[in-house]
This record gives structure tokens, sequence and C-alpha cells, in this order.
């Protein structure tokens, strides 16, 4: 084990993991945290904590995250390299390794222009791929990237993200090995509803081996209306919700959308579920965390293992 992390036992011992995330409140009162944390408490192997998603100003993902470790979940610490220069990247794993957070998840991040402070100058000194790269070098050899030795390497599970379905299709694949060549143990994919394309990037990506060498959680967001899906399909950057699925949750009455997009996420995770090459979920109920307990339970993934510490 490289980490000590329980999101990792659990993946070495077979078990299809689940994760969620909880989003940091725009504020500093924890209880908003700490909510939403008892609603992912028992649910999930892991929880991610976001990183001022959508470049608008939160709580930062390591205070979450470590208000989520003392709620009783093990928090997965999401960093972006938008925001910080490569001396922030390594202090901030070093602090977060100390404190006790042993997943990293590597990011770029949103850009700036869609966030509340558009005029904020984006740092971009490293990418997430050198991200990736610079904490297995600071774990694995113990040393910084400037070849300096460090008084106690850092223990993270290290993971990365990616988007099957964006343009051009051609360089999905090809990116995930360069995250797995960095150093990435594990993957979460964004929200799947194009089932066609996404087993599609699994085949070119077994092809490669890859499902061999890197934990592949696939990504499921419930669709709370048809209001939602058609929002989501127009105006967020790489997702792609087929007609016949907007057509599925439309055709419902109103009142009745939520309980179906529902039943349509644990359909999704029952799905991947059998996909060769599949090892867990990332279940991204966005401010909907109430609905976690449904859809895991519903999708037969409760109790959760007990793995050894």
């Amino acid at each position: 084990m490289k980490s000590g992390s329980n999101l990792e036992k659990v993946l070495a011992a077979g078990h299809f993991a689940v994760t969620a995330e909880c989003g940091p409140p725009r504020g500093a009162n924890p209880n908003k945290v700490l909510e939403k944390a008892e609603h992912v408490k028992g649910n999930v192997d892991a929880c991610n904590v976001t990183d001022n998603q959508t470049s608008v100003v939160r709580m930062s993902s390591l205070a979450g995250c470590i208000l989520v470790k003392e709620s009783g979940t093990e928090p997965l610490l999401q960093m972006v390299v938008r925001d910080r220069n490569r001396i922030a990247i390594q202090s901030d794993l070093l602090g977060a390794s100390a404190l006790g957070v042993r997943n990293l998840l590597c990011l770029s991040g949103d850009h700036q222009k869609f966030g509340d402070d558009p005029q904020a100058k984006n740092v971009f000194d490293i990418d997430s791929i050198q991200l990736i790269y610079l904490a297995k070098m600071m774990r694995d050899e113990g040393i910084f990237p400037s070849g300096d030795k460090l008084e106690g390497a850092p223990k993270f599970y290290i993971g990365c993200a990616v988007n099957p379905f964006a343009d051009p299709y051609e360089i999905r694949v090809a990116r995930l090995k360069l995250k797995v060549d960095a150093g990435a143990d594990f993957v979460q994919t964004q929200c799947i509803y194009n089932m066609d394309i996404f087993k599609q990037y699994m085949e070119d990506a077994k092809k490669q081996g890859l499902h061999e060498r890197v934990k592949i959680l696939a990504g499921v967001t419930p669709l709370k209306s048809a209001g939602m899906a058609k929002f989501m399909n127009r105006m967020v950057a790489g997702i792609d919700i087929p007609e016949d699925v907007i057509k599925r949750i439309a055709d419902e009455p109103k009142e009745k959308q939520a309980a179906k997009g529902i039943e349509m996420c644990i359909e999704q995770i029952q799905e991947v579920k059998e996909m060769e090459g599949i090892a867990g979920a990332h279940v991204m109920a966005i401010e909907w965390e109430e609905k976690l307990n449904e859809i895991i339970g519903g999708a037969g993934l409760l109790p959760r293992p007990a793995v050894e510490q």
C-alpha cells in the first residue's frame, strides 16, 4: 500500500468502490460541510471535496477535507493548478498529508471567466499531468522536484479526472494514458449519459491495457428534471446527454421527474458495474447529497465493505 488510503484498500481488495463529492459553501460556516458529510457518511469509501469549482470562490478544499474527516468519512482532496504555482502546490500537499488526508485528485480547473472573479489571473504554472508526476515523485522518491530531500514524504493515493465526451474524441484515451504514465493510481470520469460513447472509450482504453494499470471509477449524476438535463446539455462543456435520455425523463409529469432521474442513475451504476475495466462509481449528486443513500443503496452497493486499516 502506498498511502494508507481506505479507497486504495477497497480497490486493492477487489471491491467495487463508491465515491461521492461535497461542494464547500460560499462562506466560513463549517456546518454547511458537516450537513453534507452526514449524508455521505456510511455510503461511500471516500468523498471528494471540490476546489473552487466553476471558478466560484468557496471554502478551501483542504478545510472541507478536514471537516469531512472529522465527521467520519475519508476525504479526497481536489487540487486545481489554475490558482497555485508549484511552490504553493508543494506546500499544500505537505500540509494535507500532515493533516491525514490520504487521497488526491489532480485537476486543471475551470477557467476563471466562468466564475465570479473573471478578472482574476490564472496561474497554470504546471498542468494537471505535471501535478500527478510531482505528487508521485514526492511520495515515492521522497524528494522535491528541485531534487532536495523531503523531511517526511507525503502519502497520497493519486487520482485524475478524464472526460470521454470532450472534443476531439480522438485524443481522449491518449490523455488518459499520459496521466497513467505520469503516475495516476485511479481515475474518475465526467458524468456519463451517452453510454455508447463511453463503451467505445472503454474498448479503446482496454486495447492499450489501461484498465489494468489504473482503477477507473465511472462518473454518474442523477438528473432532477428534464430542465436540468437540457441546461447541462446546452451549457456544461463536455456533457453529452442523448435525446432519448432527455425524453425518458421529460415524458414523466414534473412532480415525478426527480424520482425518474434517481431510477435512471441507479440503472447507470448497475450497467457500468458489469463493464470490464470499471472498478467503481463516482456519484456526483450535486447539491442533492440527501439522495446518496437511496441511489447507492438502490444500486445494491450498501453496506460498504470494511477493509483492514
